[in-house]
């Protein structure tokens, strides 16, 4: 018998959700089956067999968050003694072994539920955390229920989860009047803010950029560049039509993000516990809004990519991204990000860093200014404003400044990003 413990995906990893199991206890499961999914803020990744055998017993069920390198199965690989693992399943075990859960004793502990009040659907009766979960409540449901006689194990709860919610609470209580008045029920007065527990993605999400914060002394620096010959070659491309995929801003950013990192092989690194970690590929992360919660997809080699790939790979990553069809080599890695918020109107961004990343660029809409020419006139122009973000513990003011300064030029000289990059070893 052996444990199955939650993997690490990621530099930055420490919890994962499980939110499939594809074998159930007893099933048997061959090498390279996919046995469960783990999401994670990043992506939902497959996890396969190492090899033959099976599955003995769920430690955490569907829905459970695990910290990596934590026991979530017990499983009998072939070839290996199975004595223990056959007691376990052909033999019951004595109640006074049974044991629950962790995280369901912490759930009990933290509602105030005894064992004697649930019933465990566990092998032996062990308690599982979904278990608690079918009468766990939100403060202000157990307050509303309690306040009004109404027994929470009698619901249905429509939170996450199973959780009841006061709504579940308050449909329970108009019922209720329905019967005892057999006329309409009157609208009851709203009890008060409702508390709302955060969905995994969004806990992840929170704890990551909290961390950043916290752990990552930011600097910012803010340019406007000119973008008025940039939209002059985009349409320009896009004119040429055929089965080419269109080019947005936001693929001529990540070209130019590409360029300027090749231009710069000095900022190209991050920092980590073990040391500075230094790429040789110039990877970008493009900030995506998804009903799942941002993701942050990779262009490979940006800097060495024609235009056309990036457009191409960008379109398919965003639409993969938003389908919830990521894979776990699509994320991670890379020493930035850039997140556009300009297709909302807002004008500019100051980012947080996507650790462990180094650097993230934000990058707001465009505007029509009225900048002097060369003989001191008024002349319109269409700018943009980028604010980068950097890691003051890797990166110094001057050498951020210069890699802006790349960055402005690949775009202000756009014909820059249909050429090969120069490294400067700057």
């Amino acid at each position: 018998m052996a444990e199955l413990l939650m993997p690490k995906f990621g530099l930055t990893m420490t919890e994962g959700q499980i939110t499939e199991w594809q074998r159930k206890p007893g099933e048997r499961f061959s090498k390279g089956e996919v046995l469960f999914v783990v999401e994670t803020e990043k992506v939902a990744n497959e996890v396969e067999a190492e090899a033959d055998g099976q599955l003995l017993e769920l430690l955490a069920g569907e829905g459970e968050i695990v910290a990596v390198g934590l026991p979530i199965a017990l499983v009998s690989y072939d070839g290996v003694s199975n004595e223990p693992a056959l007691a376990l399943v052909t033999t019951p075990p004595p109640a006074a072994a049974i044991f629950d859960a962790p995280a369901a004793r912490k759930l009990m502990r933290e509602h105030g539920l005894s064992p004697s009040e649930i019933s465990g659907s566990g092998r032996g009766g062990r308690i599982m955390k979904s278990d608690v979960l079918r009468i766990v409540a939100t403060p202000l449901a157990r307050r509303a229920a309690q306040q009004n006689d109404v027994d929470l194990h009698e619901l249905t709860g429509t939170g996450p989860n199973g959780r009841i919610k006061v709504v579940d609470v308050e449909r329970v209580l108009a019922y209720q009047t329905d019967e005892a008045t057999e006329q309409p029920a009157i609208a009851k007065p709203a009890l008060g803010p409702v508390l709302q527990k955060p969905d995994f993605v969004r806990l992840a999400t929170a704890r990551r950029v909290q961390g950043a914060k916290r752990d990552i002394p930011h600097f910012y620096l803010t340019r406007m560049v000119n973008v008025q010959a940039l939209g002059q070659l985009r349409d320009k491309l896009n004119a040429d039509g055929g089965e080419r995929t269109r080019i947005s801003v936001t693929h001529m950013l990540v070209k130019a993000l590409g360029l300027a990192l090749v231009e710069m092989p000095g900022v190209n690194r991050i920092w980590t516990d073990d040391g500075i970690l230094s790429f040789v590929s110039a990877d970008i992360g493009m900030v995506t809004e998804t009903p799942q919660g941002l993701r942050i997809p990779m262009f490979r080699d940006a800097g060495h990519v024609a235009l056309d790939g990036i457009a191409r790979t960008g379109t398919d990553l965003a639409a993969r991204a938003r389908a919830g069809q990521l894979t776990p080599t699509d994320v991670g890695g890379g020493v930035m990000s850039i997140s556009n918020v300009g297709m909302f109107g807002a004008t500019s961004l100051t980012p947080i860093i996507s650790p462990p990343q180094a650097m993230i660029l934000g990058v707001g809409a465009e505007q029509q200014v009225f900048r002097p020419d060369g003989t001191g006139q008024p002349s319109l122009c269409q700018e943009i404003c980028l604010t980068l973000a950097a890691d003051h513990r890797i990166i110094d003011g001057a050498d951020a400044a210069r890699f802006l300064q790349f960055v402005s030029r690949n775009l202000e000289e756009p014909l820059r990003l249909l050429r090969a990059p120069i490294s400067t070893n700057a």
